[in-house]
């Protein structure tokens, strides 16, 4: 069972997504607008929250933000259920840190499906950082520290706050350093291959793991037309085939 927010200003849609997730066993709140949606967040720590986009008194992409910029809030995974279906809502939607993106209408069964693969992903995550016997609990690595069971990351002694989808790309990456990670391989590892996400995700989400990481952004490596690379050590130096992370770079072409 899992902790559920919805937070959808639709009365209908919200009695139907509230009486199927409790059907399917979880524990449901509600919330029909942003702000109260935010308040709930920072209260309950749901284990997963459903956010509309259109929202009476703000936009749901800034409920999106401000819970992945809050300490407290960002490693909730945020599923978007939203009217807008455009290829540029959804690359904003991942660029702000969601999770999934579910467009209206769609069948209750494959929202159900989603949930519960969201939830799964998390709790590998959480599973991963608290169970690698062979790995150090803590890592170091130049600027960057990465403390796997307390799902925390610094860069240069100041913390950066990651998703959890964040936290696994970068597990993902450092774990396998000096080898490089197709766009495909990655997908799987991290996403789990899940409908409608494609490698162009996959690049979204480094770029956007990269500008956390500030100084440390630089670890990871895009090898032109393959993937990414996590360097081997912290002072090495670019190799053939190997490009920096400006825009051209993180296009992945």
């Amino acid at each position: 069972m899992a902790r559920i927010l919805v937070i959808e200003d639709e009365a209908d849609l919200q009695q139907v997504l509230g009486y199927n997730l409790r059907q399917a066993g979880h524990e449901v709140s509600a919330a029909t607008r942003g702000g109260d949606g935010l308040r709930l967040a920072r209260e309950q720590k749901p284990d997963l929250v459903l956010l509309d986009l259109m929202l009476p008194d703000m936009a749901g992409m800034d409920v999106c933000r401000s819970l992945k910029k809050g300490a407290d809030t960002a490693a909730i995974p945020v599923v978007v259920v939203t009217a807008k279906g455009e290829e540029i809502d959804r690359v904003l939607g991942f660029e702000l840190g969601a999770d999934d993106y579910v467009v209206k209408p769609f069948s209750v069964r494959e929202l159900l499906l989603r949930v519960q693969a969201v939830l799964r992903r998390s709790q590998t995550v959480l599973r991963r950082c608290q169970t690698v016997p062979d790995e150090k609990p803590v890592v170091e690595f130049g600027r960057l520290r990465i403390d796997r069971a307390a799902h925390r990351t610094w860069v240069d002694g100041a913390e950066v706050t990651l998703t959890a989808l964040e936290f696994k790309l970068l597990l993902a990456l450092h774990d396998a350093r000096n080898r490089v990670l197709t766009r495909e391989r990655l997908l799987d590892g991290v996403w789990g291959l899940e409908a409608d996400v494609t490698t162009r995700t996959v690049d979204t989400h480094v770029k956007r793991l990269r500008q956390k990481l500030g100084t440390a952004g630089d670890y990871v490596e895009t090898i032109r037309g393959v993937g990414y690379r996590f360097a081997e050590s912290p002072a090495e130096p670019a190799r053939p085939g190997m490009r920096g992370h400006g825009p051209a770079a993180d296009a992945g072409y």
